[in-house]
């Protein structure tokens, strides 16, 4: 079974990113064939039958990403700042093969467009192993309030 502690400090590196924020470190943490899921219902089985906050592929991500960083891009206009607090990371599975399912709890705070945002909720993420640390093959983001209208989410969770 894999250290917890190498499962937090990967989790925190990850958080760390957002918090910069530094996107391009952070979308080497993701496998090639990644995505990163918020759903838009509680207990939301799929992303492809249901309507989502976000759903995105790698390439998608790739998109955001450059879209975020570009000199000229509109989330340029105002400052944004996180920070992530993350806690109760627990393993849910381990593969033979060593991929782990974990789920944290987590509050990250956004400061976009001279406004706070809160927003609370359960990451759930699968981490193959990779080189003596992880890669991201999937995120989801279970809001404890998907169903609320949710603000522009500027950056990722």
């Amino acid at each position: 079974m894999t250290d917890l502690a190498t499962i937090e400090a990967f989790l925190y590196r990850e958080a760390s990113f957002l918090d910069r924020p530094d996107l391009d470190s952070w979308i080497e943490l993701y496998t090639d064939d990644a995505y990163y899921w918020i759903p838009a219902t509680e207990d939301q089985v799929d992303p492809i039958n249901h309507v989502s906050h976000i759903y995105d592929d790698r390439v998608m991500m790739e998109i955001r990403r450059r879209n975020f960083i570009h000199p000229r891009a509109a989330s340029k206009d105002s400052l944004t700042r996180c920070s992530h607090l993350i806690g109760n990371i627990r393993v849910i599975e381990e593969s033979t093969e060593g991929t782990l399912i974990i789920e944290s709890n987590q509050h990250v705070v956004v400061w976009y467009q001279d406004e706070q945002r809160l927003y609370a909720f359960t990451a759930q993420h699968a981490l193959s192993p990779d080189n003596g640390s992880f890669k991201i093959k999937s995120k989801r983001v279970d809001l404890i309030n998907p169903e609320a209208a949710q603000k522009s989410l500027v950056i990722y969770l």
